[in-house]
């Protein structure tokens, strides 16, 4: 059902399209920033959620150096939300231009296989952007998303993500579209970083608290044998990105006796590897963790995978 508000925070996204795309590109991620400053200024609730949350995962350090990470976050934030509409308004030979890829070959050996790809990330750097970019270099996958609570909104992204070829289903019913791709030799995507609720959950361990995960990732890849390939958009210099394709994740053993909570665990811990390095880039603001962290959670030295 399409409310007021709905129409609102469409019209806004449509007139800050309009804008960015009218800027030069140093303005239009200026933009961004400016956005994700007022982001950070309107949504305290949501800021204090960060500030808990990074303070267990990263207890060593203070106050203000969690806040100082928060700001970055969101002005990352910011910036990721007015460079994925400028990107999707871009022809493919412009967009490439601005990405260096990283690991092209660990997707080019999986693709040969000929058994489908998985591949996953978190909501980390620009994982929009990634979509759009593996799309035109790789060709399209099928992905996961959860539906937006705005229709208006979720028409928009599901056409921008379409326009790459792109397709995506929904949570509900997903597995069976997901274990179709594979078959037919088709590449999917999925975030793991999602507080899941349904019986496929497994709990494992994020930032050493105990974190319920999707297992359809690692349930898919052990019956059909696609391998499964990490992977980040990080935003560097003079508004460019770095698209890193990481070694797929070493599956686990025959005789493994809980082999899906094995691999989902494995690639839980790419993810935070990531995470630890560059921890602005990770949206601290929604509910990962669902109690409180325990004394001593999250007290892992910083740095370590």
């Amino acid at each position: 059902m399409t409310r007021p508000r709905h129409r609102l925070e469409h019209g806004a996204v449509v007139v800050v399209r309009l804008v960015a795309r009218c800027l030069p590109r140093p303005l239009s991620l200026g933009l961004g920033t400016a956005l994700g400053r007022l982001f950070h200024a309107l949504h305290r609730p949501r800021r204090e959620l960060a500030v808990a949350n990074l303070r267990a995962a990263f207890p060593a350090r203070s106050d203000a150096e969690c806040r100082a990470i928060l700001r970055a976050t969101f002005e990352q934030f910011g910036r990721h939300v007015v460079d994925f509409l400028n990107f999707s308004g871009m022809r493919p030979e412009r967009m490439l231009a601005l990405v260096e890829v990283d690991g092209a070959a660990h997707v080019e050996r999986a693709q040969a296989r000929g058994r489908g790809v998985m591949y996953f990330t978190g909501h980390f750097g620009s994982w929009e952007l990634q979509v759009l970019v593996h799309a035109y270099r790789f060709g399209p996958i099928v992905m996961v998303a959860r539906t937006l609570d705005n229709p208006l909104l979720e028409r928009m992204i599901e056409r921008l993500r379409g326009s790459a070829g792109t397709r995506v289903v929904p949570r509900r019913g997903a597995v069976r579209g997901l274990l179709g791709a594979l078959k037919r030799g088709e590449s999917v995507g999925m975030m793991i970083d999602q507080h899941m609720q349904d019986r496929s959950a497994v709990e494992v361990s994020f930032f050493r608290r105990s974190a319920s995960t999707t297992s359809a990732i690692a349930a898919l890849a052990l019956r059909t044998g696609a391998p499964i390939i990490p992977v980040f958009a990080l935003p560097i210099p003079r508004g460019r990105y770095r698209l890193v394709y990481e070694a797929p994740v070493d599956p686990p053993a025959p005789d493994d006796p809980d082999p899906v909570r094995t691999y989902t665990q494995r690639c839980t811990d790419v993810l935070e590897t990531y995470v630890r390095r560059h921890p602005h880039l990770w949206l601290w603001m929604h509910r990962r963790w669902r109690a409180p962290a325990e004394p001593g959670e999250g007290s892992r030295p910083e740095g370590v995978g």
